[in-house]
């Protein structure tokens, strides 16, 4: 796909890696809407980015991703990329822990739930459009499960495989199905703190989205480019290598 001349919602495009995949679309030329479920982050972007337009939406909750599909339609009806990218990481135990499944449910809800509806509700607009993609944002912990964030491991799994079964059933329209793998990166993705020692975030956006202007499908960055291509032999024992330095602290 190419990122110029699009009309581009991003959701979780206050900050992070929504917010750099936002900006490298306003840079191409592309209109571009971001939504967030927090008012003054979305006004912090805007106040970086004065063309871009904003909407408050919690994109767990079933009422409020109908209502931005509805919203969408009325006031851009030229969009044509649809981007989910709003995600949450928990890390938590969950077979040793009390905390109530409200919690979990909200993590299954925001990086799973949430992305299939909006994909199977802007399916049949995104199909009108003459040119159009859906950018689904996974991780390389879909191919090498962390035990520290294990809901949040297996929804981002469920995601690529939902991403590449979507690639297949819309491979005969005029909607391309593309899947952005990061690594770590440098965000407040697990909570303030948690990933300064990740991948900068501009020259991971700057890389995924060239590519993507490229023509690829399927991108990813770092260790999360070695990950995807990665045989399930050498992803379990990264995942094994991995799991067991988090937990012996070594």
């Amino acid at each position: 796909m190419k990122l110029a001349g699009n009309t581009v919602l991003v959701t979780g495009g206050a900050s992070g890696i929504g917010l750099a995949i936002a900006e490298r679309f306003l840079q191409a030329g592309s209109t571009v809407i971001i939504c967030g479920r927090r008012e003054d982050k979305l006004h912090e972007a805007k106040q970086q980015h004065p063309t871009l337009h904003a909407r408050v939406c919690d994109v767990a909750q079933e009422q409020e991703r109908k209502e931005l599909y509805n919203w969408i339609r009325e006031n851009f009806p030229k969009m044509n990329v649809l981007v989910n990218n709003a995600g949450i990481q928990r890390r938590v135990n969950p077979v040793d822990t009390q905390e109530p499944w409200s919690e979990t449910q909200q993590e299954l809800a925001i990086n799973l739930e949430a992305p299939i509806h909006l994909c199977m509700l802007f399916a049949e607009h995104l199909k009108k459009q003459e040119k159009a993609a859906i950018i689904n944002v996974t991780s390389g912990l879909a191919f090498t499960p962390a035990a520290f964030a294990p809901i949040y491991c297996a929804t981002k799994a469920a995601l690529h495989s939902f991403t590449v079964s979507l690639r297949f059933l819309l491979s005969k329209t005029s909607v391309e199905v593309l899947e952005i793998v990061p690594p770590a990166v440098n965000t407040d993705l697990g909570g303030v703190g948690l990933h300064t020692f990740g991948e900068p975030v501009d020259a991971f956006a700057d890389s995924v989205m060239q590519r993507l202007d490229q023509g690829e499908l399927e991108v990813g960055y770092g260790n999360s480019e070695q990950r995807r291509l990665a045989s399930r032999q050498e992803n379990d024992a990264f995942s094994e290598q991995m799991n067991q330095r988090m937990f012996s602290g070594s």
